[in-house]
């Protein structure tokens, strides 16, 4: 029987008797770690490239090595390869399979090096590939925020603070917000990116190993090196197959995505509700309700709000598992790959349904004007016309709160008190007044770097269209 038969192939020489069925299956990874496969296969390819050329094995053995996982590789492609939960995890499942189609060949790979060094890398080489797709996804939220933030750069939107109407703004302006969001969330990413990019592979299973094995060539081979091209291997053996740093980094920015997400969620929700009417989202993003005919639920966006919570419910759990560990490898570790697959999962699906969402988002204008008229929406715009015309701001400040106190006493907007009633709180106040008490004069106003002033809004435009491509 092949050595791999058995659940304690890897070590079945020191064991007296077999693991027991609950203990398989509570200890087994195969089933949600075997997505790693085409990493584990990237990174064995490499050091078996690497042993060849230090003469550690030999080339005969390198070309069946690799010939045995083209094969692998074609099995799991075509859905043919058995999974075994008797073998543990992804690692001992491919290499086992290697051993049956090229025998001992299969049995040198694992040659200077530990399954703690080996998952370490399947998982950075993985979630580097998985942070180069989220990275274009942001780029076609961002890209779809954009394109309706163009479409509406004239289109007024009450600004809110603690919900209650504040100052109008572009609409395109407000989406641009998120837009800015996003963009953080990608740097921070490629950020991530970096320290995610580092080589473990020789670190053996803490202490490195006696092969003279050429780490900076695998990283090489793996492309693991820096923006000049320098391999870039991680430099002390215990904490290489130890670190799980760049999983809770990772999390930490996919939560604050989330978070950016769950933000815009939540205006979404209140937009679309009958109380505000200022959006409507496409049918295939909402559902109906089971008892109540006339519902029309947002859905994406309430779910989307939900599993944020999860996500950061991750990183909380990383952190979590790795604050008492000591040095080196413990089997703890082997918790850290569900939340990580389930936040990479749960991030990226997000932004691709969010990018479609979007682009699909009808701006109800006249609701949202009308809307703006109702909250004195320019009472500061009033406030700084009496500064410009000498009165201290704080003065200002307390005359326009009366004049807001009569414009509701008569149930009128600002614009709507006639001029005595005006000068009456300012002497000084003149016809002209009125031009800064207009949604449209307090929007103008704003011409400022970063303000909601229609031409800033697309400068800001054209400055993320270059910048998106």
């Amino acid at each position: 029987m092949n050595q791999f038969d058995k659940k304690s192939q890897a070590w079945s020489a020191l064991f007296s008797e077999p693991m027991s069925d609950l203990v398989k299956r509570y200890t087994s990874s195969v089933f949600f770690d075997k997505r790693l496969w085409q990493a584990d296969i990237a990174g064995s390819l490499a050091h078996a490239e690497m042993l060849a050329a230090q003469n550690i094995i030999a080339a005969a053995d390198h070309d069946s090595i690799k010939q045995g996982m083209a094969q692998i590789t074609r099995e799991i492609e075509s859905g043919t390869f058995e999974w075994k939960l008797d073998l543990e995890d992804v690692h001992l499942n491919i290499e086992a399979r290697l051993t049956q189609l090229v025998g001992d060949a299969g049995k040198r790979l694992h040659t200077g090096r530990s399954r703690n060094d080996q998952v370490a890398t399947d998982v950075r080489l993985w979630l580097r590939g998985e942070i180069d797709l989220i990275l274009e996804l942001l780029v076609e939220l961002q890209k779809a925020l954009v394109d309706i933030a163009e479409k509406n750069v004239e289109v007024i939107l009450p600004g809110f603070t603690h919900l209650q109407v504040a100052q109008p703004v572009s609409f395109g302006h407000h989406m641009l917000a998120y837009v800015e969001m996003f963009a953080r969330d990608a740097a921070r990413m490629a950020d991530v990116r970096k320290r995610v990019n580092f080589l473990p592979l020789g670190a053996a299973a803490l202490a490195g190993t006696s092969y003279p094995l050429d780490r900076e060539r695998v990283a090489v081979t793996l492309a693991m090196v820096d923006e000049q091209g320098k391999p870039c291997v991680c430099q002390n053996s215990l904490d290489a197959v130890s670190d799980r740093d760049f999983a809770i980094e990772f999390t930490a920015a996919a939560s604050l995505a989330m978070v950016h997400i769950s933000r815009m969620s939540e205006e979404l929700i209140l937009w679309m509700s009958q109380n505000f009417g200022f959006i409507h989202i496409p049918d295939r993003f909402t559902t109906g309700s089971s008892i109540m005919p006339q519902k029309k639920n947002p859905d994406v966006p309430e779910l989307a709000r939900g599993k944020t919570g999860r996500v950061v419910g991750h990183l909380m759990g990383l952190i979590t598992l790795m604050k008492g560990q000591p040095l080196a490898y413990n089997k703890d570790n082997q918790e850290d790959k569900e939340p990580l697959f389930d936040t990479v999962d749960t991030l990226k699906d997000t932004l691709r349904i969010f990018a479609e969402m979007v682009g699909g988002i009808t701006v109800k204008a006249e609701a949202m004007e009308s809307a703006a008229l109702r909250g004195y929406a320019t009472a500061t715009d009033l406030a700084d016309y009496m500064v410009k015309k000498g009165l201290p701001f704080r003065d200002a400040h307390e005359a326009v709160a009366h004049a807001v106190k009569a414009a509701i006493s008569h149930n009128v907007d600002l614009s709507e008190l006639p001029l005595q009633v005006l000068q009456g709180f300012n002497p000084k106040i003149e016809k002209d007044v009125y031009e800064c008490l207009s949604l449209r004069g307090s929007l103008n106003a704003r011409n400022i770097l970063g303000g909601t002033a229609p031409g800033q809004v697309r400068m800001q435009i054209a400055r993320h269209r270059a910048r998106l491509g």
